[in-house]
This record gives C-alpha cells, sequence and structure tokens, in this order.
C-alpha cells in the first residue's frame, strides 16, 4: 500500500454521495478515490459531472472489487446488502468500511463478523458517526467512570426523525419488509440504538409496543415504544416516531449519585450530595430532597461526523490508530432494533440475545406479503436508504 490508501464506493446514493463529497473537499487526506460502483446509470451520470476525473465508475460492484484498483471500500447500499458486500470485500482482501445498520438481522450480521474474524489483517469498521460527538463520547465517559455508581434508569425520546409521505413514495423499496427490512428503527435510529448500548450497555430483557404505518401509508413501523430491563435491575424507554412534526431529542441516564441529559446540543450533569440509597436512608423529612449541584461538563468541543470516522478508519488502515467503531460492534444495535421488533411480532417480552432463528423466520413472514415483490436476496436499490 502506498502513503496514500485507493479507496472504491459501493453505491451513489444519499451516503455514498456526501462521502464523496468529503472526499471531494479534500476532509479525508488519507485516502484517494479511485473507483465508485452503482447500477443506477444517473448516478454515474452525475458523479462524472461533479466528482473529480481519474475515478472510474462501474455498474457491478463485484467487477469493482476484482479490479486490484482499490484497498479499501464503502459500503453505501440497502440494508439486505451490507453483509453481502462486506463479506465480498473481506474475501478479497479489501479494508471494508459499513454504513449502519450492519444488516437487518443478527444472523447476517453474525456471518460478516465471522467472516471478518478470518481476517485479522484488514480493518473492518462501523460508520457510527454520532459516535465522534463530544456531548455523547463525555457522557460515556461520565457513566463508565464508576463515580456515580450504577445505572438505575434510561429514557430516550427521539423523535426528531419526522418525514412526510413523499420521502416514502420516493422509492418503491422505502419502508417496505423486503426492501428494507424495518422502518424508524432499522433506517433512521440505528445511531441513538448505538449510542444507547455503548454509553449505558446492553439490556437483559425488551417489551416493545410498534405501530406499523400509523402515520403514513407504509407497512413497517413509524412509531416505536419500548421497555427494557438491565441485568442489575435498572429500567430503560426508548420512544421513537417518524410521525411527529415538531420533535424532540432527550437522553437521559439515571445513576446513583448523578442525572445526566443531552438535549438541544448540550450535555448538563447533575450531581447529588450523596447517593440515593445514603439520602433514602438517613433523610427525616417525608417529601426530603437530595441536594444538588449542577455544571456543563468540559468538552473537547469536537464532532467531526462522516469524516471523523473516515479519517480514523484511514489512520487504523495506515498507522494502526483506534478506530471509532468496529464493523464487529455493529451487532449491538441491531440486536435492540431485532429484539424490539420481535417483542412486537409476537406481543410479548423477550430476552436478549434474542432467538435468531425465530427473529428470521418472522421477518420473512412478513417479507412473504411486502409490497415490494423481490427475493430478498436478489433486493437491490439504487440509493442508499441512509437518512
Amino acid at each position: 500500500m502506498q502513503d496514500k490508501i485507493r479507496l472504491g464506493i459501493i453505491g451513489l446514493g444519499n451516503m455514498g454521495t456526501a462521502h464523496s463529497n468529503n472526499l471531494k473537499a479534500g476532509k479525508c487526506p488519507d485516502f484517494d478515490l479511485l473507483a465508485i460502483a452503482d447500477k443506477n446509470p444517473k448516478r454515474i451520470e452525475w458523479g462524472k459531472a461533479n466528482l473529480p476525473e481519474g475515478i472510474t465508475y462501474f455498474d457491478n460492484a463485484e467487477a469493482m472489487l476484482d479490479s486490484g484498483m482499490i484497498d479499501a471500500c464503502i459500503i453505501c447500499v440497502p440494508h439486505y446488502d451490507h453483509p453481502r458486500y462486506a463479506i465480498a470485500c473481506m474475501k478479497r482482501g479489501i479494508h471494508v468500511m459499513c454504513e449502519k445498520p450492519a444488516a437487518v438481522y443478527t444472523k447476517q450480521a453474525r456471518e460478516m463478523n465471522a467472516e471478518a474474524a478470518k481476517h485479522p489483517e484488514l480493518v473492518f469498521g462501523m460508520m457510527f458517526n454520532q459516535r465522534t460527538n463530544c456531548l455523547y463520547r463525555k457522557m460515556r465517559e461520565l457513566v463508565q467512570s464508576g463515580k456515580y455508581g450504577q445505572i438505575r434508569r434510561t429514557n430516550w425520546l427521539i423523535t426528531t426523525w419526522y418525514r412526510p409521505q413523499c420521502y416514502y413514495d420516493s422509492g418503491e423499496w422505502r419502508a417496505t419488509w423486503a426492501g428494507e427490512g424495518g422502518g424508524v428503527l432499522l433506517n433512521q435510529c440505528p445511531h441513538q440504538l448505538d449510542l444507547w448500548q455503548w454509553i449505558c450497555g446492553m439490556p437483559v430483557k425488551v417489551n416493545a409496543q410498534l405501530h406499523f404505518g400509523q402515520w403514513h401509508d407504509i407497512e413497517v413501523e413509524d412509531d416505536v415504544t419500548a421497555y427494557v430491563e438491565y441485568e442489575n435491575g435498572a429500567t430503560g424507554v426508548f420512544v421513537t416516531s417518524t410521525g411527529d412534526a415538531c420533535g424532540t431529542n432527550r437522553f437521559e441516564v439515571q445513576m446513583d449519585k448523578a442525572k445526566l441529559i443531552v438535549e438541544n446540543d448540550q450535555l448538563t450533569l447533575i450531581e447529588y450530595d450523596m447517593t440515593e440509597q445514603e439520602f433514602s436512608r438517613t433523610c427525616t423529612e417525608p417529601f426530603g430532597v437530595v441536594g444538588t449541584t449542577v455544571s456543563i461538563p468540559d468538552t473537547d468541543g469536537e464532532n467531526p461526523q462522516h469524516s471523523g470516522v473516515l479519517n480514523a478508519w484511514g489512520g487504523a488502515i495506515l498507522r494502526g490508530e483506534p478506530l471509532v467503531a468496529r464493523g464487529e460492534e455493529g451487532i449491538n444495535g441491531l440486536m435492540l432494533s431485532n429484539a424490539m421488533h420481535l417483542s412486537a411480532f409476537l406481543g410479548k417480552t423477550v430476552e436478549l440475545p434474542i432467538d435468531e432463528d425465530l427473529y428470521y423466520e418472522e421477518l420473512m413472514k412478513r417479507v412473504a406479503t411486502s409490497r415490494l415483490k423481490t427475493d430478498v436476496k436478489e433486493v437491490t436499490a439504487d440509493t442508499s436508504t441512509s437518512y
């Protein structure tokens, strides 16, 4: 490998275009974008008209991977094909950066992770760009420091994903079981689900109420309320929707000796004078309230997002530097969304890790009756389903 990494992109849709523009703008100096694959001639025309000269375009991803032109590849295709192309890259000795979600169902992600284990020389990353946000990085640092005791409750209300009907009408594959494999949980919320478990850990039980086509003419979920339980007895709630015209994004973590809140681009720390347990035991006033100190924790102020993830990936390939998110970690947030779906499908609480075979069977029942009449193994689309 030379001083720069020879890069390819599979899929020049929403996210493929965003990444190519970041590369064009010089935001990711470790890479030379040399090849792009997309089966849609219009996207290739756009690339030739708007991206730098010297890029070779392919209408077949495998042809690009077999060309010998690239050392690393960003996968920006619809959800079902993420593991397919990640595995194809790995088998050819090509480093992989996969857009979220890791897959549609955990069995896919597990196969992808198993292939990655066979190629320890390759750098496999996941595009969890929200992990670069200084607020969430600081929140994770504080939660995991041990200074404030254990987590007691987590709440995330994330309803700022509003989408009008025309968004769903823009492609026949959108918001279908066969095309995307899910709705708001699989398309918009993988970042929050990843952050939730990255900061707070994985729960052990999930009970979810999902409404399918509640606010839109679609077949997948656009309104979700999920309740979880953690191993230590803590509880949590995750609420999301694409139907709230004026949404809210508020993440709270209640601990023994503090409360953390991220809202309106600010992290707030509320420290207690003593742990709740000690206060409850020693308080002599029936309506007593523990004393608190409110502060805004210092952060480094950095939030490089997608380019930050790619730069870390480049650093890992060239210099052995740490990734923002290892590709193998993508299965965790996916496990949460699969668990919420399965709980709603079965109408009961499910335990984690879920029964992956059962989830696949239930998903395929819905794929069989999907508006998009396509074999899941052959599902492809011309644009990325990200955002």
